[in-house]
């Protein structure tokens, strides 16, 4: 009769334990627009050779899963796609909660997701075309690389005092890569669709690189063109404008010279009289968003109720903000 008791008592106990669960669960779900606590979870970081920004988009990835309380390993960086794909294959195997992956190669994405296979895949950095994405499972973390190419194109004519025409030169970044045809693209629909005459005396790649934009923007300068600003897809292609500028005796303080990202080394320059604009590309931001996404993947199937989550589900957007010297030094 005890033991009838006693078994009765421990139903009742576990209900009610399972109730409160449930209620606090709900809770979560309804007020708030994080993934919550990923404690035990397991996450596996894939990328491929760093740069600047890259770098610290990494190391906010890192930073933002202990704050969530979530185990964050990163891969060794990957040279090739065979790379990655293997080492994907090895953070499936080993039972990881979730992946975020800086693609080597963006176009290889389906490969990626037929390695991973259930678990979940949020790209970072490089976007994938949207053939390639699919909601709560194959997602895009990032910042709207249109908008950088807009407030840049916008800050260029503004600050040459909305002239009718321009000479401008144009540094973009690798080839092939999202972010570099999508910046590019938008400042020249920009110009487009406000019906300024705009000539790119010199449109060429210097892959993100100081020293390879330096190189090259003195080869232009030997074609004696006239040009009247500067446009790069990052800092550090801008940086590396500046410096050649000041080598030849010119003054970038008279020529506009734009960036992408507020990476110190750009933000420094603005300060400097170097560079004159910038904008910023939230790398605690993105890897913040990255970590709550694969958190709410994980525990609850869904991201709907990440905050910048779009209505289709593809994309988990951190805003880009504009920076000057009015306000270069919040970015420092």
């Amino acid at each position: 009769m005890m033991n009838n008791r006693l078994k009765k008592i421990a139903a009742l106990l576990v209900a009610g334990v399972m109730i409160i669960g449930m209620t606090l669960t709900g809770c979560g779900n309804a007020s708030s627009g994080s993934g919550g606590s990923g404690k035990g979870m397991k996450i596996f970081f894939s990328t491929l050779t760093l740069d600047t920004f890259k770098e610290m988009l990494q190391n906010a990835v890192v930073d933002g899963g202990k704050e969530a309380g979530v185990t964050v390993d990163v891969g060794a960086e990957c040279g090739s796609v065979d790379e990655q794909v293997a080492q994907i294959k090895q953070a499936v195997d080993a039972g990881y909660d979730a992946i975020i992956c800086n693609p080597v190669d963006a176009t290889t994405a389906l490969q990626l997701e037929v390695t991973a296979g259930d678990t979940p895949i949020l790209f970072v950095n490089s976007q994938p075309d949207e053939q390639y994405l699919e909601p709560d499972k194959y997602m895009y973390v990032g910042s709207y690389d249109k908008d950088a190419g807009n407030f840049q194109a916008e800050y260029v004519w503004n600050t040459l005092g909305k002239p009718s025409s321009m000479n401008i030169v144009l540094f973009q970044g690798e080839p092939g890569h999202p972010a570099a045809g999508l910046r590019t693209t938008a400042v020249k629909e920009y110009y487009k669709k406000n019906g300024i005459d705009v000539t790119f005396v010199f449109n060429d790649t210097a892959y993100w690189d100081t020293a390879k934009a330096a190189d090259e923007f003195k080869l232009f300068l030997k074609t004696k063109q006239p040009f009247d600003a500067v446009i790069c897809n990052n800092d550090s292609m801008a940086v590396g404008v500046v410096q050649a500028m000041k080598e030849v005796g010119l003054d970038p303080g008279k020529i506009p010279v734009v960036g992408v990202d507020a990476t110190t080394e750009g933000c420094q320059s603005i300060l400097d009289g170097g560079m004159q604009f910038t904008v910023y590309q939230s790398a605690t931001g993105q890897g913040a968003a990255a970590i709550q996404t694969a958190i709410a993947l994980a525990t609850r199937g869904t991201a709907k109720d990440i905050e910048g989550v779009t209505a289709d589900g593809y994309y988990v957007w951190v805003p880009y903000e504009p920076v000057d010297k009015s306000n270069v030094k919040d970015y420092m």
